[in-house]
């Protein structure tokens, strides 16, 4: 499978995952370790994110709502990842929060009026600036002479494992695949797609996996629970 942009579409390709056969100690490499601080995932949505975030009003209350419309979208333009909602906020210097909403829905509408091939949209916990799908080919002919990255169908297989079924062991994944997983999920870490989650509470404390903002934001995702479910993808 091929790693793509945003609308870029992607292409599997199959590769040897490598030796297999790794313990949990194996997998937790210096990578590894540094993911396993991270914070997860975003599961309620920028507005819900309180992160950074003040109650306290400050001099961007007194900014008008054209100034924050186009604040908005001067720092959705500019920042190279989501700006969850509490982000937004402190960036503004702290207006009410309710405002920021306004502006970005305001934003949204002026890009829909102006025929403009932009779109406000919410991934990986936060807001960004995208393209519309509908321009896909004409991005394609940009990026066109990049190498893409590649992931093979292996790692493809345990990569939706683990996003479906996190938080989910070594040991358990390789029960539902029915092959040893170990330099699978640790490539998979080393690219930001997985990282470690913890220890699960069972005889050796082994490594817990889960799914990082980068995936969400390499497929486009606001949050976990927008992956498609069974009776979806037995529609498609």
């Amino acid at each position: 499978m091929e790693i793509a942009p945003p609308n870029e579409p992607l292409v599997s390709e199959d590769r040897s995952a490598g030796p297999e056969g790794l313990s949990d100690e194996a997998e937790a490499t210096p990578a590894a370790e540094a993911r396993a601080s991270d914070a997860p995932e975003n599961e309620t949505g920028p507005e819900e994110d309180a992160a950074g975030g003040s109650s306290a009003l400050g001099p961007g209350e007194e900014l008008s709502d054209e100034a924050l419309v186009t604040q908005c979208a001067t720092l959705l333009f500019a920042s190279p990842e989501p700006l969850s909602l509490a982000r937004l906020v402190d960036l503004l210097e702290r207006p009410e929060r309710g405002r920021v909403r306004d502006a970005l829905q305001g934003l949204q509408e002026r890009l829909d009026a102006s025929g403009l091939p932009y779109e406000v949209k919410e991934v990986a916990g936060g807001y960004r600036l995208h393209t519309r799908s509908v321009q896909a080919p004409v991005v394609a002919r940009l990026i066109k002479e990049k190498k893409p990255e590649r992931i093979s169908s292996a790692a493809l297989e345990t990569l939706a494992i683990v996003a479906y079924r996190q938080p989910v062991t070594k040991a358990e994944i390789e029960a539902i695949r029915g092959v040893q997983a170990g330099p699978v999920l640790r490539s998979l870490v080393d690219r930001g797609l997985c990282k470690i989650a913890g220890r699960a509470d069972q005889p050796g404390a082994p490594l817990q996996y889960g799914t990082t903002k980068e995936f969400l934001e390499r497929f486009g995702l606001a949050r976990v629970k927008e992956l498609p479910r069974d009776n979806e993808l037995a529609g498609s």
